[in-house]
């Protein structure tokens, strides 16, 4: 029996599309200030130290805050629902951008971008709002068309930041992401069906099983920590990407753009292709398929860092981001599926902050190898970490598929 207040039918497909809009939208509004915020920043000292203490701190903040309060807030959501979660978030989002805009000193603006992410997370929160409304065997596709939907936002998003930036001031830029969020405040509590909490069924309140364990077990934890070895893999070349390929290939700076825009195309255009491809796949399939996937982007990134010709390069990274489509998308889906549905919230919290803390360590890993031992090894070091992620990948198909194939029924 469905739960109470649950979506049928057509309107489900209906309320996933306002949900990929609505994210589009405000992480769209987000990354408006992304890339600027380090010319911001600048014009606010001329103290240097100071100035690149911020630049990386009003990156990581958000992330820290993240990290901190995504279970905290998954929680709350399976209690009291998901929808109230993500109307929090989304008010938040716009109060911290409002916020941001009238304040004109570095330290507070640093403060108010930690906030931003401990009381605005809003990724976790739509995902498990998402989990509710659609059917467990569909997970991978709504974990793909809302991560596309972050995507694509991220890449209008600094388009048009720029563009407001070119013909305004920076606070232009913070107002309007701030009434962006506002409307999609307004439209998900105005649009979007309440969804009793799991926990709050009797259907539901049943006590954890040994095919749908509780969310610290040994092999959530494990899933948990392959996404975020395969995360800290990729995001490895995320400072020195620009470095790297204008001083490895020496081409202009529009086809660095191009080349580092080719990885989310290739994402944007094969993630729900993947997820109906796994949909007809078990859990002992689907951890076979992305074995040979991470395989498959050891062996591509390899070839990133051994070319020198820039077509090859820039072909290779396409590949690459189709192959990204297969992954996070897909162990989500897993983590999703191996745990209660009254902990949904807080599972897809969890796998939010591990994702947070993944990528802190990848950037910062990689900003310190490049350092240290040169840029020429980046993509080497990438197709290393691949490897060192293989392992435990292997090692859960080998100990864990039958518990996985259980939790999936």
């Amino acid at each position: 029996m469905p739960r109470v207040g649950i979506p049928q039918g057509s309107s489900v497909r209906l309320l996933i599309y306002l949900l990929f809009a609505i994210q589009l939208v405000s992480m769209g509004a987000m990354e408006m200030s992304g890339p600027f915020w380090p010319v911001h920043l600048r014009q606010l000292t001329s103290n240097d130290a100071l100035f690149s203490f911020a630049s990386t701190a009003v990156y990581v903040g958000p992330m820290l805050g993240i990290i901190l309060t995504s279970a905290f807030w998954g929680r709350i959501g399976d209690r009291y629902g998901h929808k109230l979660m993500m109307i929090r978030a989304l008010a938040g989002l716009s109060l911290t951008q409002l916020g941001l805009a009238l304040c004109g000193d570095i330290w507070v603006i640093l403060v108010l971008r930690f906030l931003q992410g401990a009381f605005a997370g809003y990724i976790a929160p739509a995902q498990a709002y998402g989990v509710s409304i659609e059917a467990p065997s569909r997970r991978a596709r709504l974990f793909a068309i809302l991560q596309i939907s972050t995507n694509v936002g991220s890449l209008l998003g600094a388009v048009a930041g720029g563009l407001i930036l070119d013909h305004a001031t920076f606070f232009w830029i913070n107002i309007v992401a701030s009434g962006l969020c506002a409307l999609c405040t307004v439209v998900a509590a105005l649009t979007l069906p309440d969804v009793a909490p799991a926990g709050k069924t009797s259907a539901d309140s049943v006590p954890s099983s040994p095919s749908h364990p509780g969310l610290y077990n040994p092999l959530t934890l494990s899933l948990l920590g392959i996404m975020g070895l395969l995360l800290l893999a990729r995001m490895l070349p995320q400072t020195s990407f620009s470095l790297y390929v204008s001083s490895t290939f020496d081409v202009s700076n529009a086809l660095v753009g191009l080349c580092y825009g080719l990885l989310a195309l290739g994402f944007i255009l094969c993630a729900t292709t993947w997820s109906r491809y796994f949909e007809q796949r078990n859990p002992t399939q689907t951890l076979r398929a992305i074995t040979a996937i991470v395989i498959a982007c050891m062996t591509l990134t390899a070839m990133a860092g051994l070319t020198r010709q820039p077509l090859v390069f820039a072909i290779v990274y396409f590949a690459w981001g189709v192959l990204l489509g297969a992954t996070t998308p897909v162990l989500t889906a897993l983590i999703s599926k191996s745990t209660d549905n009254s902990r949904q919230g807080q599972v897809l919290g969890l796998a939010q902050g591990v994702s947070q803390t993944a990528s802190i360590i990848g950037i910062s890993l990689g900003a310190l190898l490049s350092q240290v031992y040169g840029l020429q090894y980046t993509y080497l070091y990438v197709s290393l970490a691949y490897g060192v992620a293989l392992l435990p990948l292997v090692l859960l198909r080998v100990r864990s598929a039958e518990v996985l194939d259980r939790a999936s029924e």
